[in-house]
């Protein structure tokens, strides 16, 4: 496949970009040296201007990016924001058709958005080059269920994972489950069972979330048999009061309302993680590197007694939340071709495998850096494999129907919105399940008609 006009560069430089591309290859999971690049510097001159939200896979990131620098020949000025003020900024830049950034995060909850409005450079042209980018590259390696989000109707590629994230179940007070004869829960029933008989124990809840329902509601409402949506991404019409919908409110507000600690409605992850790692509170759900801070973080009072296993499944299967994040070229950006240099880079399995390695970070997209043996060793924690876990959940939309379809819907914010109220509704006490849903339904249908949406 040949790349369109606007990415064609002169035959010297293909072939130094060739050569280089080689020299990774054999390279891999040394230093990264880039000797004709080095020596060539093709780019030299380039300042390439990117942005993305604050994380802490870039403040990795930039302790390495002098070195693609030295040998590239370009700078990077790589700006980061809150992760609300970069959305808002991402939004206006790309929709607006600027070209100010040459790469850009692409945020999972505006991917779809962004790729049906062809606000994205295509980067399946790029990988398909082998003048441009090596084989041993491969763009497959991407676990599948990270992947779909930046994906066309046709398996275009507008963007690549960087950061995973998988839902898990974390439990911080084994001893206490064990006293009382609990077995860490597999079914919805056991949760609530399990959440009822550790609450009070030893001063502990039984169960503690954060203010991001519209991130922990969704996979219990699929476990009842529901959706947000009757059928996303094609019917987007909300769900938000179909029976599955209703019992499945009714449930999580009940683990919100009777069995975490009070004023949990105001609860930011880092609190909710907090209490989590203290000990205070029994079972988060959350993604996995927020529950896995039991076990790994310095602060963690609960490190002997935690354990981290699957979500529990509903009584119409088993749908544990996954999302992740990308990086992307947008369509007007000046520097593509060094774009795609940085992207191929950061993101290379040489560059992942490395990180891993040198920092221990988890939660990254591709499949052969996850199963080596490496990343096992790293992510084996008293006796725990977090990485199988982990890999498990990411790839699980993958397989069959991509149930976190609903989260990649452009529209979703709107309807995330509604849902945070419906849930506080219930738990502050205000009005049942089946009635605060059922506003929640015309609301979000208000709010999708007033932005335009015919449903």
């Amino acid at each position: 496949m040949s790349l369109p006009t606007s990415l064609d560069i002169n035959p010297q430089r293909r072939r130094l970009l060739k050569v280089a591309a080689a020299s990774v290859a054999a390279g891999a999971g040394g230093t990264l040296a880039f000797p004709a690049l080095a020596q060539a510097k093709p780019f030299a001159g380039v300042k390439l201007r990117g942005a993305a939200y604050q994380h802490g896979f870039f403040n990795i990131l930039r302790k390495y990016i002098p070195e693609f620098e030295q040998q590239t020949g370009m700078t990077v000025d790589l700006q980061l924001s809150a992760f609300p003020v970069y959305n808002q900024q991402a939004d206006l830049e790309l929709s607006s058709g600027g070209n100010s950034w040459d790469f850009c995060n692409v945020t999972f909850i505006l991917a779809a958005r962004w790729v049906a409005a062809g606000l994205l450079a295509n980067l399946s042209d790029f990988t398909a080059d082998r003048k441009l980018t090596p084989a041993s590259w491969n763009p497959d390696d991407f676990v599948k269920g990270a992947q779909l989000p930046y994906q066309d109707k046709a398996g275009k590629n507008f963007g690549f994972a960087w950061e995973g994230g998988a839902m898990l179940m974390g439990i911080s007070r084994m001893d206490l489950m064990k006293k009382r004869g609990v077995q860490p829960p597999a079914t919805f029933d056991e949760l609530m069972k399990a959440a009822e008989a550790i609450h009070g124990q030893e001063g502990v809840t039984g169960f503690v979330s954060s203010n991001l329902h519209h991130w922990f509601l969704p996979p219990y409402v699929q476990g009842f048999g529901g959706d947000l949506f009757v059928n996303p991404p094609s019917d987007i019409k909300p769900a938000l009061d179909s029976a599955a919908s209703v019992a499945a409110t009714d449930f999580y507000c009940k683990l919100l309302s009777k069995y975490s600690p009070q004023g949990v409605l105001g609860y930011t992850e880092d609190q909710a993680r907090s209490a989590l790692i203290g000990g205070r509170s029994n079972i988060f759900i959350h993604s996995s590197s927020w529950v896995s801070a039991m076990l790994t973080s310095p602060d963690s009072k609960v490190k002997d007694t935690a354990l981290v296993t699957r979500m529990p499944a509903g009584p119409k299967g088993d749908f544990p939340a996954s999302n992740s994040q990308g990086l992307g070229i947008p369509k007007n950006a000046k520097n593509k071709e060094a774009a795609w240099e940085f992207i191929k880079w950061t993101l290379s399995p040489e560059l992942t495998a490395r990180i891993v390695k040198d920092t221990g970070h988890p939660s990254i997209c591709r499949r052969s850096v996850i199963e080596s043996a490496e990343y096992k060793r790293i992510n084996t924690i008293n006796g725990q494999d977090l990485g199988k876990l982990y890999l498990e959940v990411l790839e699980q939309p993958g397989k069959t129907k991509n149930y976190m379809a609903y989260r990649t819907v452009k529209e979703f914010p709107l309807v995330g919105d509604v849902v945070n109220k419906a849930v506080e509704r219930v738990v502050s006490g205000q009005v049942p399940a089946a009635e605060s849903m059922k506003q929640a339904q015309e609301q979000a249908l208000s709010s999708l008609r007033r932005a335009g949406v015919k449903v």
